[in-house]
């Protein structure tokens, strides 16, 4: 069999991922037929506002939804196998190792009664199958790689012990000790100061360089996004609504919704008594309108987009959009 130099360099390719949450209250969806790839060394970032389903889509790749999620249809393939189809020892043998990630707030995803060099040695032994002496070389190496002052203290210090900033530094340390072939970030700057941001942006920028990652970039600020990011996926209740490179989001958005996102960004210069806002909230998982989910905050909407959900649809090369009235500059 052939296969073209793009195929040959997906790392990740998820297909009409379907994820379900089981409550007392019935089964809802949160994710309708999510799909996108990642490339080899390609930073693909995904957007969106809080309960747009990102951290969801995440998870369901790590295979860490809560006991009440489930994947109920799709596929997710990494280095084309299907992570779905996997027995749960041959999963945990790639996640951690292969598969990595840095969750969004790391004193609640570090254990708190362990020392960081613990918890960065376990996961070595466990994976790598190094020795203890080695292990914790290889951590304190990662510490110092990840620019946490005097390594071998860092070694030692429990979560509480570190500021926010080398919290986070030694997440990133924890996640990147097996030279994963894929990073997940979920919104890796969340509650860090800019100064602090900017540092953990650029180290991940480096350690993605040095590793040959492949990276899913989560985050719901688009300033971030366009610093960091080369192809960019909207998300909107549980949906992709638009996937293109980052340049063609930020210069030719063709989703009213992207378009909505880059308004209410503040404008430097711009004198104004009010900010942009997208009027209305995002629909309830349990809630969802029938047709496009985005029709009742949607200045373009119509009968059609009532009746039916409009699909993913290639408008440019690299370039797909979710909507019956797409704007295509």
């Amino acid at each position: 069999m052939q296969y073209t130099r793009e195929v040959m360099n997906t790392v990740l390719s998820v297909e009409d991922l379907q994820t379900r949450f089981f409550t007392k209250a019935g089964s809802f969806a949160v994710l309708n037929g999510v799909s996108y790839e990642v490339q080899k060394k390609e930073t693909v970032g995904i957007v969106g506002e809080s309960g747009c389903g990102k951290t969801v889509t995440a998870m369901s790749i790590m295979g860490l939804l809560a006991d009440n999620g489930k994947v109920t249809a799709g596929s997710i393939k990494f280095q084309g196998d299907n992570l779905l189809d996997m027995k749960p020892h041959h999963l945990a043998a790639i996640r951690g190792n292969r598969i990595a990630m840095i969750f969004q707030e790391p004193m609640t995803a570090l254990n708190p009664v362990y020392t960081v060099g613990f918890q960065i040695d376990e996961q070595l032994m466990h994976h790598q199958l190094l020795s203890k002496k080695d292990a914790r070389d290889k951590a304190i190496e990662m510490l110092r790689l990840v620019g946490i002052p005097s390594p071998a203290n860092g070694y030692k210090n429990f979560p509480h012990q570190l500021s926010g900033g080398m919290r986070q530094r030694a997440m990133i340390a924890m996640a990147l000790s097996c030279e994963p072939e894929f990073l997940i970030a979920d919104e890796p700057t969340t509650a860090l100061d800019v100064t602090i941001q900017a540092q953990i942006l650029d180290l991940i920028g480096e350690l993605q360089s040095k590793f040959d990652m492949a990276v899913q970039f989560i985050t719901h600020d688009l300033g971030v996004i366009s610093e960091v990011a080369d192809r960019v996926v909207v998300m909107y209740a549980g949906s992709v609504c638009e996937i293109a490179p980052t340049g063609e989001i930020f210069s030719r958005p063709a989703h009213p919704y992207t378009q909505g996102l880059l308004d209410s960004i503040p404008k430097i210069g711009t004198k104004t008594d009010r900010l942009r806002i997208i009027p209305g909230n995002v629909p309830s998982p349990m809630r969802l309108p029938k047709g496009c989910p985005f029709q009742n905050r949607c200045p373009r909407v119509s009968e059609q987009c009532r009746r039916s959900r409009p699909q993913l649809e290639q408008v440019k090369p690299a370039h797909s959009v979710a909507c019956f009235y797409k704007i295509v500059n």
